[in-house]
């Protein structure tokens, strides 16, 4: 049997956007190939925003390529202009370090590092080496301003205004490239959208230095079909790492997501051959659920494991079902959010309530959605959005809230 081409599977599951030269990157996936993507480590968890890149190098190794992954260790201390409209805050290396040890951690749920299968690279490693008028005469000499002006990614910042530190980030990701083509044979790199410009320069870099053709393919922005930009929600960002985000929060968002999406996002975010999602395109109407729940739960097995998947689809289902047993086991699986007994004595307003612990965004929020009707304390629809929380409320240790039909927290008692 044939083994298909990394390149096929990737544009026939909807991940490129831009590439370089689509015959010679499939003419290069035909044989085994470094390939890298870049993460900055600005936080000490990775997001559902990030994933896209993370599940393309997990198509790559599956069909028996080598990823590299780049934390950007150095290239965080500048902070890379491309999509933004500001510039970063700058970072000690400190706070670089630590994030970057907790993201190789969440990767490895993603890839295989063992056996040299993947890798994972810091580039202050070899951009903290580099010697400051060596670098400009070397590596510097080889871009054009002109050039790098009219990239979007400066385009954009110029209107806002763009640092002189800002403007060697194109260089740093260029010289990354070219590292790790001359020292582990790196002949792809992908990343979003906005890193085309950046994907170019390393490209072009190479050419020039070693006289050598290398490719990048870029992945689309991906926005949900209300306009929402991807892992986005009510609380902010949808974190990988489990004390962020836990497993049951994470498969809440998949199973979530609009009914035009699930398609869509079951061939970007899951592993399912593309037979079984064609079969699940078919559903309509009530039946959209199960293929929800397929969703939520490949994907959530794929970031936090079958075990924690397995529990949070048993929750979700107890908790939208009728089951009143297992109901109350869901419940345990429930994010928890703790208030001092001196407070709940005197009473918490509703709404106060509901924007602490993450339910509404805001307190303005939380006020509308009582008010509307969506607010609930132990499935009883709450009157007033000014209406006390006390210790009366407490069943069995514990006051279960709900926002609209979806979203559950635990009050507990400290």
């Amino acid at each position: 049997m044939e083994r298909k081409n990394a390149l096929d599977i990737l544009e026939e599951r909807g991940f490129v956007e831009q590439i370089t030269d689509r015959d010679q990157v499939r003419e290069l996936l035909n044989s085994p190939t470094v390939c890298y993507v870049g993460f900055d480590p600005t936080a000490k968890s990775l997001h559902v925003g990030n994933l896209l890149p993370i599940m393309a190098l997990a198509h790559m190794q599956k069909l028996g390529h080598k990823p590299i992954v780049v934390i950007g260790g150095g290239t965080a201390l500048v902070g890379d202009p491309s999509g933004k409209t500001e510039a970063r805050p700058l970072m000690t290396k400190e706070q670089i370090d630590e994030n970057a040890r907790a993201i190789k951690k969440q990767l490895s749920r993603f890839l295989d590092f063992s056996n040299d299968r993947a890798s994972v690279l810091n580039n202050a490693d070899w951009l903290l080496e580099l010697k400051y008028i060596d670098f400009l005469r070397d590596i510097g000499r080889h871009f054009s301003v002109n050039r790098m002006l009219a990239a979007e990614s400066y385009r954009i910042r110029l209107k806002t205004g763009l640092s002189f530190l800002e403007f060697n980030y194109m260089l740093l990701q260029a010289y990354d490239f070219w590292y790790l083509f001359k020292h582990h044979n790196c002949r792809l790199q992908m990343g979003g959208s906005d890193q085309w410009g950046n994907i170019l320069a390393g490209a072009d870099l190479i050419r020039r230095l070693e006289g050598e053709t290398v490719h990048g393919i870029t992945f689309p922005l991906i926005t949900t079909s209300s306009g929402m930009k991807m892992g986005k929600t009510h609380k902010g960002a949808v974190w990988l790492d489990p004390e962020l985000t836990s497993p049951y929060e994470y498969y809440q968002y998949w199973i979530n997501q609009d009914d035009r999406d699930v398609v869509r996002f079951l061939y970007l975010f899951t592993f399912l051959p593309k037979e079984e999602i064609e079969k699940l395109a078919k559903l309509t109407g009530e039946e959209i659920r199960y293929a929800k729940e397929i969703l939520a739960y490949e994907a959530t097995k794929i970031c936090h494991g079958e075990e924690k998947a397995e529990k949070a689809r048993k929750a979700s289902r107890a908790l939208f079902g009728w089951d009143k047993e297992a109901k109350r086991e869901a419940i345990e699986n429930v994010p928890t959010y703790e208030v001092d007994r001196e407070r709940l004595e005197k009473g918490v307003e509703a709404y106060i309530l509901f924007q602490e612990s993450g339910l509404c965004k805001t307190r303005s929020d939380a006020r509308r959605l009582i008010s509307q009707g969506g607010g609930y304390i132990n499935g009883e629809r709450i009157s007033r959005f000014d209406e006390k929380i006390t210790l009366d409320h407490l069943n069995d240790g514990e006051i279960l809230l709900r926002a609209g039909k979806k979203r559950y927290v635990k009050i507990c008692v400290k």
